[in-house]
């Protein structure tokens, strides 16, 4: 899971960052809005974890911002403004959370685990990660776009990924359902995505995480 992270104050921002790293998190850190506009144009992130008082646009405008973009990044405010106004505004803009300094940083990873670990609906393959409830596929953190048919293909092999999948399951999906057609289909698939399909004779084929 990548977190971006935009605390402007350097040693909590570091405690922070090593704490979420010995969780497994990768993390990446911005002091200021305009840094969080430049990491969110080149990366593609799982969440937002912004403080409200930093320079260069504050966290509430960050968020506005990415909002009027399209970006929909779940995002936590942390910050030292407990009064109801401010907790109010960050909800509004489309908060999942809002924590109030100083807190545990125990308390900051149980809320990410409660909310994004224990009910993932991201695969990963490789370089891949596809999201089964969007159907979104990223590779390289680069957005993919495929059409229903190899979509379909696609979902069908990575839920299934080191298990077979019979042959006619998956010429149901395709408008013209014979064996050659299906090669073919799976071929630029493979290409596409670089995926390791294997065929097992006379059953299916298999997507294999090596």
């Amino acid at each position: 899971m990548r977190i971006l992270l935009l605390e402007d104050d350097a040693l909590l921002a570091e405690s922070l960052k090593e704490f979420l790293e010995l969780e497994d998190f990768i993390v990446d850190l911005a002091i200021n809005g305009e840094e969080v506009y430049e990491l969110t144009f080149n990366n593609r992130y799982d969440l937002y974890i912004l403080d409200i008082n930093v320079p260069k646009d504050n966290g509430f405008e960050v968020l506005k911002h990415l909002k009027e973009a399209g970006d929909n990044t779940p995002t936590i405010y942390i910050s030292a403004l407990t009064d109801i106004n401010s907790i109010s505004k960050g909800f509004n803009l489309g908060a999942i959370d809002y924590i109030k300094k100083p807190f545990d940083p125990m308390e900051l990873v149980v809320r990410i685990k409660n909310r994004f670990l224990q009910n993932s609906n991201e695969i990963e393959y490789k370089d891949i990660k596809y999201n089964i409830e969007t159907k979104e596929i990223y590779k390289k953190d680069k957005l993919i776009n495929l059409g229903e048919i190899q979509l379909a293909i696609f979902d069908k092999l990575i839920k299934n990924k080191n298990k077979i999948v019979l042959q006619e399951e998956l010429i149901e999906y395709l408008d013209k359902q014979s064996s050659n057609a299906l090669r073919v289909a799976l071929s630029k698939l493979k290409n596409k995505l670089d995926l390791n399909i294997k065929n097992v004779r006379g059953k299916g084929y298999i997507l294999e995480e090596i």
